[in-house]
This record gives structure tokens, C-alpha cells and sequence, in this order.
């Protein structure tokens, strides 16, 4: 008979195995700092021997690092999912821009569909919340504090619509936004119009969600990273416009 005795499940792989889940389903992020060892021990009711052999093992695997004086972290380097030589590769040549957006629409016009149809209340109450903190970085004329909001609602998003693939591939592609690899957003939430639109586009992608109306959700998210795309595209033209008259303007007085 193709039966076998169960065997009883060390607490140390009960532990390893619970913390994997926090981090596949994004719960612990990267760079994120855990409970002190006492702490933790006793959240999770096991012995801190237990304990210590979990961490060491996921340490072993690469999913968390210990930094010395400071504790035991998540390893910042999970949602890398480029190479630093493919990173500068992207800096270099506006293609990446461009297919970055492209890639970000698709993945979020999805990402907003799936929320609508599959987030939990508790999601959308997060999504909202984050909107209205916009709301209110908007009428400070932060654009900091907006533009990092603007990540925090997008990936909120994202969270809601309960992929793990999708969030871990978006909070990559955030990352390499954060690190401005492609483009600062700050500036453009520096320009008082634009950022109004932004506000108004995050709104109707938020109403929809909260309506849990999917397909109206989806195109609003799609069609504000193609707002996205046309900011940048005037502002490419612009710079190169600006490069040419200046390299006409140094010519003209070299004569």
C-alpha cells in the first residue's frame, strides 16, 4: 500500500516554513528588520533553540541576513531581479524607458482588474487610504511626499490583486523607479498641472476600485501610465530641443 507514517514536523521547520510564506506573499519586505530573537520566540510559542535553527537556515538560503549589532533582516536584494550590469544598460538607452512604461501598463492594467474582482475589503480600504494621503501631500505642494505616495498607492494595488508573481516583479520594476534608473519622478510632480492630472487619474483609478468595478479599473490604470508615457516623450523632445540650441549657441560664439 502506498502509505507512510507521518512524521512529526520539527518547530524549526514549522517556523521556516511560516516566515517563507510572510515573505513569498509580501507581508515581510525586503530590507525589513524582524523582532527581536526573545520577541519573535514568543509570537511564534516555540523555544528560541527552535528559533535560532529556522533563521539560520533561511539565512543559509539567502532570504534573510544578520547585520552585526542590529538584528536579523529580510535581504534587500529578493525583489533584485536585475543585474546591476543590465541596470546601467537600462539607464543608457531610452528603449528601456519606453518598454519599461509599456510593461508597467499591461502589468497594472491586470493588477487593477484582479483587485477589483479579488481584493479584500481591508484592500481597498488601504488603497483608499493612501489616495487620500494624497489628497492631502497634494494641497501641501509636497511633491516628495507625493511622488512617494504615488509608489505606496500603485504597489497597494498591486498587493490587493493577491499574485505573488506580479508583486514581487512590480515591486522590482519599483524599484529600479526608486533608484531613478529611468526617470525622477519628482520632477514631474514638480510641475503644478501635471500633478494636478496625476491626482485626478489616481481618483478615477481609486472610485473604480472602490466600486469594484474591474474593467473601468483596468483602463483607468492603463490609460494613466500612457499619460505617463506622453510626459516623457515631451520631455525627451524637450531635452534633446534644448541640447541642439545650446550646442548651436556655444558654435555661434566659438566663430
Amino acid at each position: 500500500m502506498p502509505f507512510q507514517r507521518i512524521q512529526p514536523e520539527k518547530l524549526s521547520h514549522s517556523v521556516e516554513r511560516q516566515i517563507e510564506l510572510l515573505l513569498l506573499r509580501g507581508i515581510l519586505r525586503p530590507g525589513e528588520r524582524l523582532p527581536s530573537e526573545r520577541d519573535l520566540a514568543e509570537k511564534l510559542g516555540v523555544s528560541r533553540p527552535s528559533l535560532r535553527e529556522a533563521l539560520a537556515n533561511l539565512q543559509g538560503r539567502g532570504l534573510l541576513t544578520t547585520r552585526a549589532g542590529a538584528g536579523v533582516y529580510v535581504e534587500q536584494l529578493l525583489d533584485s531581479a536585475f543585474s546591476d550590469t543590465l541596470v546601467q544598460l537600462f539607464a543608457a538607452h531610452d528603449e528601456a524607458l519606453f518598454d519599461y512604461i509599456s510593461f508597467r501598463r499591461d502589468l497594472e492594467g491586470m493588477s487593477a482588474e484582479r483587485a477589483a474582482r479579488h481584493g479584500s475589503d481591508t484592500d481597498l480600504q488601504i488603497i483608499d487610504t493612501i489616495f487620500r494621503k494624497m489628497e492631502a501631500a497634494h494641497q501641501k505642494r509636497d511633491p516628495s511626499e507625493e511622488a512617494q505616495l504615488d509608489a505606496e498607492f500603485h504597489l497597494s494595488i498591486v498587493e490587493a490583486s493577491h499574485n505573488i508573481i506580479m508583486l514581487h516583479m512590480m515591486r522590482a520594476m519599483f524599484n529600479l523607479l526608486h533608484e531613478g534608473v529611468f526617470y525622477n519622478r519628482q520632477i514631474i510632480f514638480r510641475k503644478p498641472a501635471l500633478r494636478d492630472d496625476l491626482l485626478q487619474q489616481h481618483k478615477q483609478i481609486n472610485d473604480a476600485l472602490q466600486a469594484r468595478d474591474a474593467l473601468r479599473a483596468k483602463a483607468a490604470a492603463e490609460a494613466h501610465l500612457t499619460f505617463v508615457e506622453q510626459i516623457m516623450t515631451d520631455m525627451k523632445r524637450s531635452q534633446k530641443n534644448e541640447e541642439i540650441a545650446r550646442l548651436r549657441f556655444e558654435h555661434a560664439h566659438t566663430r
